[in-house]
């Protein structure tokens, strides 16, 4: 039985250096499928070599025992035939000591390739690079984990018999590939920040995951201003973490945060960031969106909050990048900054939004407006929907306590 000391460094070592290590074994097997089985043997096999101690560079331990087993695996006539078609990969590289940066941003473009949908990539990327398994992907993305399994073998095998190349894109590629795997990102963060469903309300390991893919791509391509926007809005994002939630895992509304606890680095590194994505032009959305967070993160309190601001700058996205969900968050801004019959208004405009059918934070929103304006009745009825359509428990129980005082 091993100890809590290897359990507990396998287990840190899976978070921070999973995809690393995945990436660095994919360029041996050109195989993903190979790649993910042969980083799991070399898991299994810390878990009994930790036990003696573990190594200075755990990553790089586990890269070397996984590419050792690819190599093994290769040495196998029957393995060549099952890996057919390959990825397309440059020259392999001798016994290397840990995952080349590249390697990292090779992996992420090959999961965010335009030859997938929208869905197959953000739960490529999050089985690949984030390490989920797929019965949790499954539960992000509110599916059966049979569908999420036939999802990523699709995927897969698209990737290996379109040719995709493991590499990151040549300049010329990068305007058109970019942008898709900035939208990757950003839909990680947002999976992270409140997750669909479950017990808790915050996906720590989709946050980090977000923030250390933002960093490699700020890293790789220091001077775009859209690679700078996006690490601002994951920064300003994640800055408030610690105060979402009480001790007990209970939801805490952004007027009852304690500010003082938001992270003040994170937010100093976030502001001059944006200062810096929105002298470019033109104006990426990301920039934008972080913007309206830095807003937030300026405020000492709620209620010096600038809503008219924030009204000004949804108005931007709207005009730009139109979204009904932007749209939603909008007309929120609006109820603070006008007051809920004006908030109301603006919602009202969204009640024909197909795209919003089904959404709880629609009937949610109209429900805490409705209350504001002292119509309890209506409001009870908007937040007993609004409870019907989510699946998150801390947001169900908020609710319910919120419908417990109307009642």
């Amino acid at each position: 039985m091993r100890t809590p000391d290897a359990g507990s460094a396998v287990a840190d070592a899976h978070r921070r250096e999973w995809a690393g290590v995945l990436a660095a074994t994919v360029r041996v097997t050109r195989d993903l499928d190979l790649a993910e089985e042969c980083v799991q043997e070399a898991y299994a096999q810390a878990l009994v070599a930790w036990r003696d101690g573990v190594p200075a560079r755990p990553g790089a331990w586990l890269t070397t025992a996984a590419r050792r087993r690819a190599l093994d695996h290769h040495r196998h006539a029957a393995v060549a035939q099952r890996a057919l078609p390959l990825l397309v990969v440059d020259e392999v590289a001798p016994e290397p000591v840990g995952p080349p940066p590249d390697d990292l941003l090779a992996l992420l473009f090959t999961c965010c390739h335009p030859s997938l949908t929208a869905e197959a990539r953000v739960a490529l990327t999050l089985r690949l690079l984030g390490g989920l398994s797929t019965p949790e992907i499954a539960r992000a993305f509110l599916v059966s984990e049979p569908t999420m399994a036939a999802r990523l073998t699709r995927a897969k095998k698209k990737i290996a018999t379109a040719g995709v190349p493991f590499r990151v894109p040549a300049p010329e590629e990068l305007p058109r590939r970019l942008g898709g795997v900035l939208a990757v990102v950003h839909l990680v963060l947002t999976t992270g920040h409140t997750a669909p469903t479950g017990a808790t309300l915050v996906r720590d390991d989709l946050l980090d995951r977000a923030h250390d893919l933002a960093r490699l791509l700020r890293s790789r391509f220091p001077d775009d201003p859209d690679v700078a926007g996006l690490l601002a809005l994951v920064l300003l994002t994640d800055a408030r973490r610690a105060t979402r939630t009480d001790t007990g895992g209970a939801l805490v509304l952004l007027a009852d945060q304690d500010r003082s606890r938001w992270d003040a680095a994170m937010i100093a590194e976030g502001r001059s960031l944006v200062l810096g994505a929105l002298t470019s032009r033109p104006v990426g959305r990301y920039a934008v969106l972080a913007a309206i967070a830095a807003v937030h993160a300026d405020a000492p309190t709620f209620d010096d909050t600038d809503w008219p601001e924030i009204v000004g700058l949804y108005d931007v996205v709207l005009a730009r990048w139109p979204s009904p969900v932007v749209a939603l968050n909008r007309a929120v801004a609006v109820g603070f900054a006008d007051g809920p019959d004006a908030g109301l208004a603006a919602l009202d405009a969204l009640a024909g939004e197909p795209r919003l059918a089904g959404y709880g934070y629609l009937a949610a929103a109209r429900g805490e407006l409705l209350r504001r304006a002292g119509r309890r009745e209506e409001a009870r009825t908007a937040l007993e929907e609004a409870a019907l359509l989510t699946a998150n428990d801390v947001e169900h129980e908020l609710l319910a306590g919120r419908l417990e005082t109307l009642r």
